[in-house]
């Protein structure tokens, strides 16, 4: 099957479908998408069980065709971290800056540990032996918030403005984190990198504070280029050629392209409200980026429905999987609730707060993409199918309460 056709499939599939949606159900556009792939899907495995074999094999061709690791992480991620970067006003998050800050960086790396360490005693119980590297490899990837899945619901949700803030910022940071604390054990785990405090700390730090340093530089190169125009269509032009060549790039100079995307995005879209372009520039570039977002989102959640039509799940491998969910939940709840309990404040109700960012704090396609990037090995498929579970859960369960979790929670 051709490039052109397959996404003709996918965008004609998630766009039908997020208008289903919107004008008969009502759900939040990417739950709604997700829901739909997966029943799709599950109906396929049914009728394949029932001896209509030609269906599910044609899906899993069209499923299987698209590598969805290397779509999201070298194709759809940067554009979506751009525009949810762009969509942030930097005032709101100097407000937060130090919750923001702690719970992207302490709060995402205390947590891939302990999840890791839990996992590895909770696989030990079931009769499971995954070697503790591994089992670490997996904390990494689940930590992080999706910031993906977490922009696209709340803005369909009327939650606390601090909470929220809050939420969306530490997703979009912890998010380049977690990808960072991935890689760093990544390279200890396959490439024999010596596990020694030094060579860690100094590949995490190149990563991060490179992958920072380097979206400010864009942004304000970005920013300098755009203040003598005045055509309303140029913003848009520069920032697309930003996201795709600045990304590309950032593999080159050895940092972290995510972070980078945020920061440029952040840097843009603060000094171009506040500053450089006027009002029909700012309302060109934000409806452009908004519509982007929209339709990626909708295909990115589309294609982790299909993912379960590729995921081979045994019957402990599910058990393992159901039962990591409340693990990843209590450690999620544990490192929000320390810190934030440490740097109380008065303008947000405590216990609220941390139930929202428990709750609220959900895991998407970024961790299915680095499952998927895996190599092969007997580690693989039970990383795989517990990471599935989890963004399954994240997505249908916690995405669909989170609403009326608010309301009783405000």
């Amino acid at each position: 099957m051709d490039f052109y056709t397959i996404t003709a499939i996918l965008i004609t599939f998630s766009i039908g479908v997020a208008y289903i949606n919107l004008r008969f159900i009502g759900m939040p556009m990417t739950i709604g998408v997700m829901f739909a792939a997966l029943l799709t899907s599950g109906l396929l495995i049914f009728a394949d069980a029932l001896g209509f074999h030609a269906l599910e094999h044609k899906a899993i061709v069209l499923a299987g065709t698209i590598d969805f690791h290397d779509f999201l992480m070298n194709g759809i991620l940067s554009f979506l971290l751009f525009a949810g970067g762009l969509s942030i006003h930097l005032e709101h998050l100097k407000r937060q800056k130090w919750e923001i800050s702690i719970l992207a960086s302490l709060g995402t790396i205390s947590s891939a540990m302990l999840v890791g360490t839990l996992v590895y005693y909770l696989l030990s119980l079931l009769g499971v032996h995954l070697q503790y590297i591994y089992c670490l490899l997996f904390g990494a990837l689940i930590s992080p918030t999706d910031p993906i899945a977490v922009l696209a619901l709340f803005k369909s949700l009327k939650a606390p403005k601090e909470s929220s803030i809050l939420l969306e910022g530490e997703s979009l940071f912890n998010d380049g984190v977690g990808i960072v604390i991935f890689l760093t054990i990544y390279q200890v785990a396959f490439h024999g990198v010596p596990p020694t405090f030094s060579s860690v700390s100094l590949l995490f730090l190149k990563q991060a504070i490179g992958g920072i340093a380097y979206g400010y530089i864009l942004g304000w190169i970005t920013v300098r280029l755009l203040k003598p125009i005045h055509d309303s269509h140029m913003p848009v032009l520069l920032t697309l050629a930003l996201v795709t060549g600045g990304y590309a790039f950032a593999e080159f100079l050895d940092v972290s392209g995510p972070l980078a995307m945020v920061v440029a995005g952040i840097v843009i879209g603060h000094l171009g409200r506040s500053s450089f372009l006027s009002d029909n520039q700012n309302n060109y570039l934000e409806q452009f980026w908004s519509i982007l977002d929209e339709v990626l989102n909708a295909i990115l959640f589309l294609m982790i429905g299909f993912e379960l039509l590729l995921v081979k799940i045994s019957g402990i491998e599910l058990i393992a999987g159901i039962a990591v969910i409340p693990l990843v939940l209590l450690v999620r709840f544990i490192t929000v609730a320390i810190p934030m309990g440490v740097m109380k404040q008065k303008k947000i109700a405590y216990w609220p707060m941390v139930s929202l960012l428990t709750w609220g704090g959900l895991r998407g396609g970024l961790a299915v993409a680095l499952a998927l990037s895996l190599p092969a090995g007997d580690y693989r498929s039970i990383i795989l199918t517990m990471t599935y579970c989890i963004v399954v859960f994240a997505i249908i369960v916690q995405g669909m309460t989170v609403k009326p979790f608010i309301r009783k929670i405000v």
